[in-house]
């Protein structure tokens, strides 16, 4: 579990120094709960992110164990650094809006045709209860030929999770290379 510290200022000054010690600035909120402005070990928060295996992770901030998920970063656009990052607590008996990744698998037949796959959406929003939170969508594209597109549409749901997105909607497909 992702440990935390609680930051007692949350002004310029205190900020700049728990960078320099090598700590990631971040805010905890929920509907409900007051914001807790926390601070994490920069590299055990991104080993964390990285091991996680579904999209909500556990957070340990001062006494309170929080399931939280990502809902922004930001980086250093000249350092690609982690510098805040925006968590909100998953509650599972709350109707929340989420993004919920999209995955791929299979080798696309339209790339030995010149083709090239392109994702026209890399997440989709969802709505559902926290316990009902699903960690991705998972898209076969094997058959996509060149002008093929999977829609929104083409993707069902787990039950209690429902897609906030267009029906007509793409999300990934395969155009013919320049």
């Amino acid at each position: 579990m992702l440990k935390g510290i609680i930051r007692d200022s949350i002004g310029k000054k205190a900020t700049k120094a728990l960078r320099r010690d090598g700590y990631l600035i971040a805010n905890i909120y929920s509907k409900g709960m007051d914001n807790i402005n926390a601070a994490f070990k920069s590299n055990e928060f991104i080993k964390a992110v990285r091991a996680k295996k579904a999209l909500s992770f556990p957070v340990k901030v001062g006494d309170k164990e929080l399931k939280v998920i990502i809902q922004e970063y930001q980086k250093d656009p000249v350092t690609m650094q982690l510098l805040h990052v925006d968590l909100r607590v998953v509650q599972d008996d709350v109707i929340s809006k989420y993004m919920v990744p999209i995955t791929t698998t299979g080798i696309p037949k339209g790339l030995k045709n010149k083709g090239v796959l392109v994702y026209s959406k890399k997440r989709i929003p969802v709505k559902c209860k926290g316990k009902d939170l699903p960690t991705n969508f998972e898209l076969n594209v094997k058959d996509l030929d060149v002008g093929d597109s999977i829609l929104v549409r083409d993707i069902t749901p787990p039950e209690g999770v429902r897609i906030m997105e267009s029906d007509r909607v793409s999300l990934v497909g395969v155009i013919k290379a320049k």
